[in-house]
């Protein structure tokens, strides 16, 4: 399983996750021309994309979704209640580019795919776990809390890409207008450094790989006060003893990660 970041951020999300050479997106926050460049950057032809995955109806995470799907001649998926608010933002699909996802778990290039229910101010919002021949990967940022279905079906995962947006203490004392911080350290709103770093402290297992940080606030967070806050909390846990050769990185925001082969 290979899988990178190709934006991370509120200036617009994208993930590329494949095995061999059959691909998916996870959201499409960015325009068709900067998603194409970025995927070029890690060697991965856009002709590999079967479908973009929709994790909730924000712009950062749907902008570039309809021109690419009907670029690529693609399907885009999203639950019923998703389609219902960001179908007009998306323009003109052909109705076998519509998928509808009734169920909690659907295949897609190879792989299985199960939605898993985040906590964002959003109509809904999902993390996913990613399940392919042998390998898994969780995804989920925009979430305020970790909520139950992240914990029951993100522990013990090969890989993950998981959001540490801000620092608190940056939060509180930064420039953003009060609503703002209600909002982004609310149940609906944003993981914290802790808040992340907390529950991968239960859901880390020795055959766990990597970890990219993603959706970092550029105004209250850093990539070093992500890395320390994270690594120093895990390191005084049980899990950090249990996955020595761990290895933790943090998304960039405008270009992509580079891509990541996890080994079998």
């Amino acid at each position: 399983m290979h899988f990178a970041t190709l934006a991370s951020g509120s200036s617009g999300n994208a993930i590329l996750v494949g095995e061999e050479n059959r691909s998916f997106l996870v959201d499409c926050g960015i325009t068709v021309k900067k998603l194409l460049a970025n995927l070029s950057m890690v060697n991965t032809s856009p002709l590999q994309i079967e479908g973009i995955i929709i994790t909730h109806e924000h712009t950062d995470h749907i902008k570039g979704v309809g021109a690419l799907a009907r670029k690529l001649n693609i399907p885009v998926y999203a639950t019923n209640a998703l389609w219902e608010v960001m179908e007009d933002n998306l323009g003109d699909l052909k109705p076998e580019q519509k998928i509808l996802v009734q169920e909690e778990d659907l295949s897609l290039a190879g792989m299985n795919i199960r939605l898993v229910p985040t906590s964002h101010d959003s109509r809904e919002s999902y993390g996913l776990k990613v399940t392919g021949r042998k390998l898994t990967l969780g995804i989920a940022t925009d979430s305020g809390i970790i909520t139950e279905e992240m914990h029951r079906n993100l522990q013990g995962c090969d890989a993950y890409i998981v959001e540490a947006n801000h620092d608190l203490q940056k939060l509180m004392h930064g420039r953003y207008p009060w609503y703002l911080k209600k909002r982004i350290s609310s149940n609906h709103g944003h993981l914290s450094n802790v808040q992340l770093a907390e529950a991968l402290c239960e859901w880390l297992t020795e055959n766990t790989q990597k970890v990219v940080l993603a959706h970092l606030s550029e105004e209250n967070n850093t990539p070093e006060i992500a890395l320390s806050t994270v690594l120093g909390i895990l390191r005084d846990s049980q899990a950090r003893r249990r996955c020595a050769g761990l290895k933790l990185r943090v998304a960039p925001r405008h270009i992509p990660h580079e891509l990541i082969v996890l080994e079998e």
